[in-house]
């Protein structure tokens, strides 16, 4: 066996003990003596001196953590931990709510001008906004999944449902909208065949999504009263969204879709749905012709379940395409999708209420 092997230094005897010899003087020695002497630490007395080296090491660190003193002499003392619990975090609302404001405020104040100046100029924002949203969820899906539905046919096939719902009631509607698709269909074909079947079905799901739902907002203008109808469907979804908002960033708890949107909970949902049934028996109260309270409640109820849906529905979208929004078009909102998500599917819902409340007008 080596004698090395024992972790002998180099010049020791056989049982390990050293040789008495002098030190080389100067500068020129071994290296390899230099690598296995190294100088003694310098420490105060120390009444266990005599305790085994690693007892007394473990206990100086651990009443040294304890205490906050320092454990070498070049480490600054810490400070004492404190017991107290942290101050409460201040809820934030996750987007820049001056810019979210003056944004909508401005939509708000456009929509409105068109609304009751000429209804005709209505309907073009309508379009307008319709030709927006198939942009940004077009160029999404080819973004994210590699989608590539044709937006041209798209959009033109878009804007001319809404003329054609406003112009001809639900039956121009439904022929425009056959239009589209099979412009779709057509237009696709001048691609290679490799994901035609995928890019046309994301193009009709587009159809329906967007475009369609919107006719029924050109719809409602067409009635006697169809001003009012419409800023009753404007407000009852506005007023929902706000109530679940406030509600639920004051008081909220309990997740409701948890998967789909973490941010929406239950009392946000009982806040959309106090607030919409309020707003609803007043507007159809007060705007509708013919209306009464006890149908506003009916008709609130039913806003605040289609904007919450609509809502959840375009989220799952967003977390399936991995992202956050549609677009960036509108600071503090997002997109143009990003608003028209609780809008879109209830449009088809306040209309049929109405009807059948009050009659098509």
């Amino acid at each position: 066996m080596n004698d090395s092997s024992w972790g002998a230094p180099q010049g020791a005897g056989r049982w390990g003990a050293p040789e008495m010899r002098a030190a080389p003087a100067g500068p020129a020695y071994d290296v390899h003596d230099a690598q296995q002497t190294r100088p003694m630490p310098i420490v105060p007395d120390d009444p266990d001196a005599g305790r085994d080296a690693d007892d007394r090491d473990d206990r100086d660190q651990g009443a040294g953590r304890l205490s906050g003193g320092p454990l070498f002499r070049d480490e600054k003392p810490q400070e004492p931990m404190s017991t107290a619990p942290p101050p409460p975090q201040k809820k934030r609302a996750g987007r820049d709510l001056r810019a979210a404001i003056g944004v909508g405020v401005g939509l708000g104040a456009v929509i409105i001008a068109s609304l009751f100046i000429v209804k005709a100029v209505f309907v073009g924002v309508i379009a307008v906004a319709v030709v927006v949203g198939l942009w940004e969820l077009t160029s999404r899906l080819q973004e994210r999944k590699g989608i590539k539905a044709p937006l041209v046919p798209l959009a033109v096939g878009g804007a001319a449902m809404v003329v054609a719902g406003y112009a001809w009631g639900a039956e121009g509607a439904w022929v425009a909208t056959a239009l589209t698709a099979l412009a779709v269909l057509v237009w696709r074909m001048a691609e290679p065949p490799d994901g035609y079947l995928r890019d046309v079905t994301a193009a009709v799901f587009a159809t329906f999504y967007v475009p369609f739902l919107a006719t029924f907002v050109a719809m409602l203008l067409t009635a006697h009263d169809g001003r009012w109808r419409v800023l009753t469907f404007l407000l009852l979804t506005v007023v929902s969204d706000t109530g679940a908002y406030a509600v639920g960033w004051r008081f909220g708890k309990h997740k409701l879709a948890p998967r789909i949107s973490p941010g929406k909970t239950r009392e946000g949902l009982f806040g959309a749905v106090a607030f919409a049934m309020v707003a609803g028996a007043l507007c159809m109260e007060f705007l509708i012709d013919g209306g009464s309270w006890w149908q506003g409640l009916l008709l609130g109820l039913a806003v605040a379940a289609s904007a919450t849906l609509g809502d959840l529905g375009e989220s799952m979208i967003k977390r399936d395409l991995g992202i956050k929004d549609m677009g960036t078009l509108l600071p503090g909102h997002g997109g143009i999708m990003d608003r028209l998500d609780s809008l879109l599917p209830t449009a088809p819902v306040v209309w049929l209420l109405l009807v059948l409340f009050v009659g098509s007008g």
